[in-house]
């Protein structure tokens, strides 16, 4: 083979290794920097747990389903937590620091009261992904202390806002011991205040051992509770609080949970 040829060969293989190498690296960074988190699911995490579920409801047994809303308290959380105490039920709310935790704390403190499950949804709902990670410890840090100071107990369980999540906000949380929750039912009711529709679309989703996302501050979301906890216990459904659909698991901080 001529030597020029030879010549452009070697760079033609060069550069073909360069190219190849080049995308292996960005595949890999990607792959530990953004979308590999450890994960599991409710059922997965009961399944390799052992020993006795506390209370009277065993979702081992039960058809389960965790009933959680977001973003508030809001003026409107009075009046939900008013239908689940008339059906006897717990919940599990997310709740936010700024313009709720901060306007509303009497209604926290409601919500912790009445036996319901709380945890962190940032303080300014922030992309946790898209901001550095010392900011997205501080949108949670502030969130934990806030409610630790107003319920006297510290949350174990978040929601990151929009379900943004990766391997940086994972270990963030696992830092500060709190477990990221996503879901696998969402009514969209931050686009509709037509509560038939919001019940029809939580119904046309739920699966056992789902995990049902809510908002309690938009206004078709809370008229239409009643309907919708009659339609899941209709269906044999039992509504649970997120540790309740884990247990006797018990939440991992760091470990993102979905269903």
């Amino acid at each position: 083979m001529p030597f020029h040829a030879r010549i452009r060969r070697s760079r033609v293989i060069l550069a073909v290794t360069t190219t190849v190498a080049t995308v292996l690296v960005v595949a890999l960074i990607l792959a530990l920097t953004i979308t590999t988190y450890d994960h599991t699911s409710p059922r997965a995490a009961r399944d390799k747990a052992s020993g006795s579920v506390a209370g009277n409801v065993d979702c081992r047994k039960a058809k389960c389903v965790a009933l959680t809303f977001d973003g508030g308290p809001s003026p409107t959380t009075p009046g939900l937590l008013d239908i689940l105490k008339r059906e006897d039920l717990h919940a599990t709310f997310f709740v936010q620091g700024k313009g709720h935790i901060a306007k509303y704390p009497e209604i926290l403190r409601r919500i912790s009261d009445e036996g319901h499950e709380i945890g962190n949804h940032t303080w300014n709902h922030e992309r946790l992904t898209e901001i550095p990670v010392a900011d997205a410890r501080q949108e949670l840090t502030r969130t934990q202390d806030a409610i630790e100071k107003i319920t006297g107990t510290r949350p174990v369980l978040m929601r990151p806002p929009e379900g943004r999540v990766n391997r940086e906000v994972s270990k963030v949380c696992r830092d500060l011991g709190l477990a990221p929750v996503l879901w696998s039912v969402t009514a969209k009711d931050y686009e509709t205040t037509d509560s038939a529709l919001i019940t029809q679309r939580v119904l046309d989703q739920t699966r056992r051992d789902g995990i049902i996302l809510l908002h309690d501050l938009h206004k078709g979301t809370v008229p239409a509770v009643p309907g919708i906890i009659e339609a899941l216990e209709r269906r044999g459904y039992t509504i649970v609080t997120v540790s309740q659909l884990l247990a006797p698991a018990e939440p991992r901080p760091g470990m993102v949970y979905r269903p």
